[in-house]
């Protein structure tokens, strides 16, 4: 086990209900750092975070969490603080009460640290969890993580639904639990704006494929946005097409970086951002038959472009 990483998967395998299924995932997170996981809903997010967790088990593959092989001891619960989307707490229960009771399965935990926590996030120690906004559902539980002393946070999809401001005061929180360096953080949105302040590493998933993982820079990189005229992208030779968009009015594909020299003049190129990469890799399949070599079926991108671009 490296005491180098926050945490591995390699290899990682397992079936969910119906037909999905996790294949091959393979990515890792320095400690010190941000990984943002980011792809559509469905695209298998939350499984791989329940994997990582223990909370599934896996049929393939292998997975390290702080330098433990998963699953772990139950000491390690209490270096990992955990966000849903949701709270799992008690409704009635009072901000106090929540402290009272997750008081003692925590050998470190920072009675004082979490009372300054509710202040700083604006939280009355009277309040029942029923009645918080969902903000101030999700400041609740980074308090509590915090209050731990957590050295790993795992976010599942923290910003959805929150209003700007609170994401950014969520960024803010983010940042200033990394100043220590032993700290790390695992960020599950489709929310891709946030990554881009915060984001130090980027796993890309589509339909439970790791589809690209690395540096923000090298999954930025990797990719080119292509706009040009109606059929100005049809019949190329070499060049896959990624979630090709077309209008009347014009086409706009994804497409590797490499591939890109292969297009006529007539094409514009850009660099796209982290949300246009996300948005065409998670398109679904166009209804009609594509034109050969053209826009091919995400998932088949997504198992192609893994061999290639995982690190």
């Amino acid at each position: 086990m490296s005491s180098d990483l926050a945490f591995a998967l390699r290899g990682v395998g397992t079936a969910v209900a119906g037909n999905f299924r996790l294949r091959d995932v393979t990515f890792e997170l320095p400690t010190g750092y941000v990984m943002g996981l980011i792809g559509a809903n469905g695209a298998g997010k939350t499984t791989t975070i329940r994997c990582l967790l223990g909370m599934r088990r896996i049929d393939a593959g292998e997975i390290e969490l702080l330098g433990h092989r998963v699953p772990g001891p139950v000491e390690l619960r209490q270096d990992v603080g955990v966000v849903l989307d949701h709270t799992c707490l008690v409704g009635d229960w009072r901000l106090t009460e929540v402290e009272r009771t997750l008081r003692p399965f925590y050998d470190r935990w920072d009675a004082a640290g979490y009372r300054r926590l509710l202040g700083e996030f604006g939280l009355d120690p009277r309040a029942r969890v029923k009645d918080l906004s969902r903000g101030m559902a999700m400041k609740l539980m980074i308090a509590v993580a915090l209050s731990h002393q957590a050295r790993l946070l795992v976010f599942d999809e923290p910003s959805s639904g929150l209003d700007p401001v609170t994401r950014d005061e969520l960024v803010g929180i983010i940042g200033d639990f990394l100043v220590d360096e032993g700290h790390s953080v695992l960020f599950s949105t489709h929310i891709t704006s946030d990554l881009d302040r915060i984001g130090d590493y980027v796993t890309l998933l589509h339909e439970g494929r790791i589809v690209r993982t690395g540096t923000k820079d090298e999954i930025l990189d990797a990719y080119r946005i292509v706009r040009a005229g109606p059929d100005d992208l049809r019949g190329l030779v070499g060049v896959q097409l990624i979630g090709a968009r077309r209008t009347p009015a014009g086409s706009q594909a994804l497409v590797r970086t490499e591939e890109a020299a292969l297009l006529g003049g007539d094409v514009l190129v850009e660099a796209p951002t982290l949300e246009e990469i996300a948005v065409h890799v998670g398109a679904r399949a166009p209804r009609r038959e594509p034109d050969p070599g053209v826009e091919g079926d995400p998932a088949r991108h997504a198992s192609s472009l893994s061999t290639g671009g995982a690190s």
